[in-house]
Order: structure tokens, then C-alpha cells, then sequence
């Protein structure tokens, strides 16, 4: 398989991005319908951690989440897509897909220069309560795929038992 490397820090962080989120995908490409529904943590207080599919809905979410977080930085008002409880998992990849492709538009007027600011002003006041630049944004949504697929791939473990 050809990489194809886009240029710069912002090019960095988006190919990481869609590194991430394509190891996310072969992880789930292989799930049922029956086991994306089925509920596989049932002791966690946590609704988004219960099964393939909210865990899927709430990544899928997050991605859309953090680059109209961004795009609002620049005045825009984007609107941030409900969460979707897919039935199938294809759904949750082409999510996924268009949700890397809106962060793509999103990114296509950034310049390197704007990833890192020390000027709270010019920073994202997130609904966790964090101040991030851009660059602590694209770190964050990258690590947060990665611990999501972590815990899919212990789910897949879970249903051979």
C-alpha cells in the first residue's frame, strides 16, 4: 500500500488522524449486526461504554465534535450532528469516513502557524472543561480513537469467551 504524506504539522496530525481512525476501522469491519448491539459491558456507568454500537456513536460523535470546536475557533457555527445508533457497522464506517473528511474541510485554511497559541483567547474551552490550541485539540481526538479501539478490541476478545 502507497502513503501518500501530506505536508507540515497540520498534515501530520491529519494523516495521524486517519491512521487512527483506519485501525479503527479494521477492527470493527468484521462485527455483526447481532454483536454490534449486544451489550458487553454491563456493570459500567458509563452509556457510552456498553456495547460496540454506543461506543462506536460516541466516537463517531467525537469526531464531528472536535472539528466544530475548531471551526468554530474561526467564527463559523457549524453544527455538531447528533449522536446515531446505527443497526450496522458499515454505517459506522462511512460515519467515520465522511467525519475525517469534514475535519479534512475543516483544516483546509489552518496554517501551521495557528496549530500552537499560547493566548487563551485564541483557544478551544472544551465541555470537559480543558483550554486546548488546535495541535492539543487533533492530539486529543487522535488518542481518543485510540482508546476507544483498546477497548473494542478487548470487546471482541470478551464475545469469544
Amino acid at each position: 500500500m502507497q502513503q501518500t504524506y501530506r505536508t507540515g504539522a497540520k498534515g501530520a496530525l491529519l494523516d495521524e488522524y486517519e491512521n487512527v481512525l483506519q485501525a479503527l476501522i479494521h477492527v470493527i469491519a468484521d462485527i455483526s449486526d447481532q454483536e454490534l448491539v449486544h451489550l458487553i459491558d454491563t456493570t459500567t456507568k458509563n452509556d457510552n461504554c456498553r456495547s460496540f454500537q454506543t461506543v462506536l456513536a460516541h466516537v463517531v460523535h467525537a469526531v464531528y465534535a472536535y472539528s466544530t470546536y475548531i471551526d468554530k475557533l474561526y467564527g463559523h457555527t457549524p453544527v455538531l450532528p447528533d449522536k446515531q445508533f446505527h443497526p450496522t457497522v458499515s454505517l459506522f464506517i462511512a460515519d467515520l469516513r465522511h467525519g475525517f473528511q469534514y475535519t479534512v474541510d475543516v483544516f483546509r485554511d489552518i496554517k501551521d502557524t495557528e496549530l500552537e497559541v499560547e493566548d487563551a483567547d485564541k483557544k478551544i474551552l472544551t465541555p470537559w472543561g480543558q483550554l486546548y490550541d488546535i495541535e492539543q485539540m487533533m492530539e486529543h481526538a487522535i488518542v481518543h480513537v485510540m482508546r476507544h479501539r483498546r477497548q473494542l478490541e478487548k470487546f471482541k476478545i470478551l464475545l469469544q469467551r
